[in-house]
Parts: structure tokens; C-alpha cells; sequence
């Protein structure tokens, strides 16, 4: 195998640039935490983990494409766990932010994510029917949207009256309904469609992130500085 990446392996040439925008991302969250409104800094820093973690996954994962050429789907879902885990929580900790909610909450939007990521990596790996993993999964994503669309999260943004949160959890909730499909449907895909080219998925994948967690983010960052500029204003 090569010790570069090649001008022409666009599978590593993705990866290698969600490398860098995730470590990207990561910076400048975590550098303009202390530019919004304190009660917003909680979310800047959880952000900012999220990103790192990916930035992780994806700079270890360049090194194995490039020392190994293949790149196992597998891996992804020790990313998943923390990272989606993470990206749950922060419609948790947007809310808090400008309104009251019940810790309660915080634990069933973190269960909900853990099911999904965990009944398909079982699914996956093995560990169960891919049939049942597939199941569960898909119960968990749902609970979550659940939550958004119809529990107490989104009555408490409802409720809010924050215009720029409002804004952000309503753009953040439909990231996780049109983005996050891609998961069940990739699972869907490998594990009970027969399969597809595993250089395919891998950078439809990459592209997927880029809506689901650095677009995600900016979202976030932007109710920040809106919600800010209106509290000093």
C-alpha cells in the first residue's frame, strides 16, 4: 500500500478532509465559547467535544485507509456512540439555556440515542439478528424525534419565546429527521438489502456528517450570537 494519500482515492481524500474540518470545527467552537452569552457556554464546549471526537475517528481512520486500504464500517459506530450521543444531549442543553426543562429529559434523549447507535451496532456486529438490530435502532431514532416533535422538548421550545433558539431547535430537529435517516437506511442497506459497494458508503457517509454534525453546529453557533447580540442590545 501506498504511504500517501494518491491524487486519485477520493475514499481517502474524504476522509482526510473531514479530518481536517472536524479539527477545524473543533477550534472554532471551543474559541468562540467565550465570545457568546455565558449561559451559552455549556453548549459551545459540548459542541466543541463533539467535533474532537469525530476529528479523532476520522484522523485515525485516515492513517488505517491509507496503511491498509480498507476502511470497515464497523469502526464507525465507536464514533457514533459518543458522537451522536452527544449531539441528543445538546437539544437538552440548548433548552436549558433559555428556558426551564426537567433533568428527566436529559436522560430520556440520552437512552433514546444510546438505542439506536447500540441496536445497530448489535445488529451489526452480530450480536443479535440483523433484523432486531435494525428494529431497534429505528425505535430508538423515533423515540428521539418523538421527543422533539411531540414530548417536552418540543413543547418547552414552543414555549421558549426565544426567537433565535426557536429557530436553531426547529433547523437542529430537521437535521435529525432528513439527516440522521441516513443511518437506519445504510444499516438497511448492508446489512439487510444485500450490500453495496463498502467505497460507496464510506463516502456518502463522510458527506453525511458534514450535514449532521458540522452544519448541525453552525446552526447552534448561530443561535448563540443571534441570542447574544439580542441580550446586550
Amino acid at each position: 500500500m501506498n504511504s500517501t494519500l494518491l491524487p486519485t482515492d477520493i475514499v481517502g481524500g474524504s476522509f482526510w478532509l473531514m479530518s481536517m474540518a472536524m479539527i477545524g470545527a473543533a477550534v472554532f467552537f471551543l474559541l468562540e465559547r467565550n465570545k457568546v452569552d455565558s449561559r451559552w457556554h455549556t453548549t459551545m464546549t459540548l459542541l466543541g467535544v463533539v467535533m474532537l471526537v469525530s476529528a479523532i475517528f476520522y484522523y485515525y481512520i485516515t492513517n488505517m485507509w491509507v496503511s491498509t486500504g480498507t476502511a470497515p464500517i464497523m469502526l464507525r459506530y465507536v464514533d457514533w456512540i459518543l458522537s451522536h450521543s452527544m449531539q441528543v444531549v445538546l437539544f437538552y442543553v440548548v433548552l436549558t439555556a433559555v428556558t426551564r426543562v426537567s433533568s428527566a429529559l436529559f436522560w430520556r434523549l440520552l437512552i433514546g440515542s444510546l438505542v439506536m447507535v447500540i441496536g445497530e451496532f448489535l445488529g451489526a456486529a452480530g450480536y443479535m439478528s440483523a433484523t432486531l438490530g435494525f428494529i431497534i435502532g429505528v425505535i430508538g431514532w423515533l423515540y428521539i424525534l418523538g421527543e422533539l416533535y411531540m414530548g417536552e422538548a418540543g413543547r418547552a421550545n414552543s414555549e421558549s419565546g426565544n426567537e433565535a433558539t426557536n429557530t436553531a431547535f426547529n433547523g437542529l430537529r430537521l437535521i435529525l429527521t432528513i439527516g440522521w435517516a441516513i443511518y437506519p437506511l445504510g444499516y438497511f442497506i448492508n446489512n439487510l438489502g444485500g450490500g453495496v459497494d463498502i467505497n460507496s458508503m464510506n463516502i456518502i457517509y463522510n458527506l453525511s456528517d458534514f450535514l449532521n454534525k458540522i452544519i448541525f453546529g453552525f446552526v447552534i453557533y448561530s443561535a448563540a450570537t443571534s441570542d447574544t447580540k439580542a441580550t446586550t442590545n
